[in-house]
C-alpha cells in the first residue's frame, strides 16, 4: 500500500486553509479534495485566491488531487442550468490553477413527487454538456453517487456512466446505504467504472460513522478496488457538523452526522484518519 494516496475533505477539520493543512501534515495525508477555503465554496474563490492557495499547500508538501465542487447540485426543474454552466466553466479554471486532475460533479436534485425516470434523458444531456465543455481542460468529470440526486442508485448510476463512457464514477458508500443500496452489489455493478473512493460509512439507519463501522463493506470494498490497480480515496469523516454542511443537501433535508459524538471537528478528522489508516494496514 505504499503507493496508495490519502485525500480528504479538510475543510470537515475547519474552514481555513492553514488549518487544514495543519490537519492534513497531522495524519500524514498526501492533499485535499478541496470544497470549502477561508468559508468559501472552491467554485466561487477568485482566481488570484486560488493562486494564494496553492502555493500555501505546494509549501507544505502537499496537492490538490480533486476539486470537490457543488457542480450538478442544483434542482433540475427549478435553478438556471445556464447559469450554472458559467459557474462550472469558472470552477475548470480554478481547477486548473490548482493543479487537480479531477473534478467530482452530480446529477442534479430531483423533485420528490415525481419519477426520477421522467427526467433520465435531460440528466445525461446536461451532464454530455459538462463533458463537451470540459475536453482538453486536463480535468475528469467524476460522478459521485448522491442521495436526492438522480444518480442516488447504483443502476442509475450505471445509467449515467454507461451514456456517457467519458465520465468517471466515484463510489461513495455512505451514501449508497442513505439511498438504501446494499454496497457491495453496488461495487459489483459499478467497479469497472470507478475512478476514486470516498471512505465515509454508515450505519443502517444513515448515521455516519467511521469506516469499517458500518455497514459499507469498506474494507471488502477497499482491497477489490486497490487489487484492480486503484490507487487513491478521498476521507469525507462527516462525524461532526461543520462549515457550510446544510448547504450540501437538497431543500428540506438534514445530513445525518452524530452517531459517534466528538467534541471538536479537528478531534473527529483525526479518528476518521485513524479508522482508515486501521483498515489499510490489513490490506
Amino acid at each position: 500500500m505504499q503507493n496508495f494516496k490519502i485525500y480528504a475533505f479538510a475543510d470537515e477539520a475547519g474552514p481555513m486553509i492553514d488549518d487544514q493543512i495543519v490537519a492534513m501534515k497531522r495524519n500524514g495525508l498526501n492533499g485535499l479534495e478541496i470544497r470549502g477555503v477561508d468559508n468559501v465554496n472552491i467554485s466561487d474563490i477568485s482566481e488570484a485566491k486560488a493562486k494564494e492557495v496553492i502555493s500555501k499547500i505546494e509549501n507544505a508538501g502537499l496537492s490538490v488531487w480533486s476539486i470537490g465542487s457543488p457542480i450538478g447540485k442544483i434542482d433540475i426543474e427549478k435553478d438556471d442550468f445556464d447559469a450554472h454552466i458559467e459557474k462550472f466553466k469558472h470552477t475548470l479554471e480554478i481547477a486548473n490553477i490548482l493543479k487537480a486532475k479531477n473534478m467530482r460533479i452530480f446529477s442534479f436534485f430531483m423533485p420528490k413527487d415525481k419519477p426520477y425516470e421522467n427526467y433520465r434523458n435531460e440528466v445525461i444531456d446536461r451532464l454530455g454538456v459538462l463533458c463537451e465543455l470540459s475536453k482538453g481542460s486536463g480535468v475528469d468529470l467524476c460522478h459521485e453517487n448522491e442521495k436526492g440526486i438522480y444518480g442516488d442508485t447504483a443502476v442509475r448510476c450505471n445509467e449515467i456512466l454507461t451514456a456517457l463512457p467519458q465520465l468517471k464514477g466515484v463510489f461513495d458508500p455512505a451514501n449508497f446505504i442513505q439511498c438504501g443500496e446494499d454496497t457491495l452489489a453496488a461495487w459489483e455493478l459499478l467497479k469497472d467504472k470507478i475512478h476514486y473512493l470516498h471512505i465515509k460509512d454508515a450505519l443502517e439507519s444513515g448515521d455516519v460513522v467511521p469506516a469499517g463501522c458500518g455497514i459499507g463493506n469498506i474494507p471488502v470494498i477497499l482491497k477489490d478496488y486497490v487489487s484492480r490497480g486503484g490507487s487513491a480515496a478521498t476521507l469525507e469523516p462527516h462525524l461532526a457538523v461543520f462549515s457550510g454542511l446544510n448547504d450540501l443537501e437538497r431543500e428540506g433535508e438534514k445530513s445525518q452526522v452524530g452517531a459517534y459524538h466528538y467534541p471538536d471537528n479537528n478531534t473527529a478528522f483525526d479518528a476518521a484518519c485513524k479508522a482508515f489508516s486501521d483498515i489499510l494496514k490489513e490490506i
